[in-house]
């Protein structure tokens, strides 16, 4: 399916792009969608682009900016990206409560860069001034005008803060801008939010609701957690996508889900599978290729087990990985090396003959009714012919039941 944003430079006083700010679109048209709030926008926006893309690719490296409503920032939700790679943009409808406070204050001590948007002069927002770095200001709403006097009290008494003319329309705003001593500037006399297009993974629903319930619980099973992840591929590749975004230091490679997901934490894991609930609320069904990825992964474990047994999880990741291509529409050498795999996965993705390559060619051979290359693969593998079809038979159902396990969840949470 294609996802959707828009991006918007944002230029110092000599109108070089120096961050970007992402905006959060549901379709090919350039608007803010009416009927998604502040919260589901941001959600949708770190999910379908930072957790396929990631934020750099979307900004050539520079700084993105994005909104983060008040529940967002009560939920610390800007602590799943990078510090480095972005600023908090904190939304002009956000109260300045004790609550608000704390949670910026924390953001501000782990390196994160905060920004005001939209901003009005209020004797509550003064406790806040040493955490933030950027204060933007809305020449719509708030012309240059009634700025003459706001603006140089500000700088004078916050040297540390920088100051951004948002919706800069004409040369003369901005020569005027300049002259009031702003330092950064957007609007449409520079450009217009670029539209920017990409293909992610369909979720399944049921699978995000289930995954979602088992975290509320105050001891979740990581064994529980990691059933459901293997029937999802768009959970387990965003999974891995946000491991190796920059928030972690990675000591060693990743060989299984349930291995990622302890790198998590409880308190990040809930953080992470929150913020995919909140994005992906109404998604649809997976796909075909959806479906034979689980089925495919699920057949190379059980062959897996009776050939290889210790590498039975990597088996599984390889199965669920191999048309991840094809769903992506993107060179698999482009996929794997931002995904924090171990040698022995990327090789077999990658098509090197190894001994978990042989039983993914193996499986490939049965899908397609090649009998010929199937009798020639299960005796390199060294798994009898004849169990091939059980086995292929258990997988497929393994894959159906997720619908059951999901509503079991459900029905638990309620």
């Amino acid at each position: 399916m294609r996802v959707y944003a828009a991006r918007q430079a944002i230029l110092n006083r000599k109108k070089q792009s120096v961050a970007y700010e992402l905006f959060f679109r549901n379709g090919v048209e350039n608007v803010f969608p009416k009927e998604v709030d502040s919260t589901t926008a941001t959600s949708k926006l770190i999910v379908n682009q930072h957790l396929n893309i990631g934020l750099k690719n979307m900004t050539n490296g520079k700084r993105a900016l994005v909104n983060f409503s008040e529940q967002g920032i009560l939920d610390r939700v800007p602590t799943l990206l990078p510090s480095k790679d972005i600023v908090v943009e904190i939304l002009e409808d956000v109260k300045p409560t004790d609550e608000v406070f704390q949670a910026c204050r924390e953001m501000f001590h782990q390196g994160y860069r905060l920004a005001l948007d939209d901003f009005q002069y209020h004797h509550g927002w003064e406790r806040f001034m040493n955490f933030t770095r950027l204060i933007k200001f809305d020449l719509f709403t708030t012309p240059l005008h009634e700025l003459t006097d706001t603006l140089p009290m500000l700088k004078k008494k916050f040297k540390h803060m920088k100051f951004l003319a948002e919706k800069v329309e004409t040369a003369e705003e901005f020569e005027q801008a300049k002259k009031m001593g702003f330092d950064f500037y957007q609007g449409f006399f520079f450009c217009k939010p670029e539209m920017m297009a990409n293909k992610d993974i369909d979720t399944s629903h049921q699978i995000v609701l289930a995954v979602y319930a088992e975290v509320l619980k105050d001891n979740f099973s990581y064994a529980k957690l990691t059933r459901l992840f293997e029937k999802d591929v768009s959970l387990t590749y965003k999974l891995l996508k946000f491991i190796n975004s920059g928030i972690f230091v990675l000591i060693e490679p990743i060989s299984s889900i349930k291995q990622a997901l302890i790198y998590l934490g409880e308190e990040r894991a809930r953080k992470f599978i929150a913020l995919i609930a909140t994005a992906h609320l109404g998604t649809v069904k997976p796909m075909e290729l959806i479906r034979m990825s689980i089925i495919r992964a699920r057949f190379c474990e059980l062959i897996a087990e009776r050939t290889l047994p210790a590498l039975k999880d990597q088996a599984f990741l390889i199965g669920l990985f191999s048309l991840v291509d094809a769903i992506l529409d993107q060179d698999m050498q482009d996929i794997i090396i931002n995904l924090p795999l171990v040698v022995e996965i990327r090789e077999a993705l990658l098509g090197y003959q190894t001994p978990l390559t042989h039983n993914l060619e193996l499986v490939k051979a049965y899908e397609s009714g090649s009998w010929y290359n199937t009798q020639k693969l299960a005796r390199v593998v060294k798994v009898k012919e004849e169990l091939l079809p059980n086995l292929f038979q258990d997988a497929i159902k393994w894959s159906e039941s997720f619908e059951d396990v999901a509503t079991l969840f459900e029905s638990q949470r309620a």
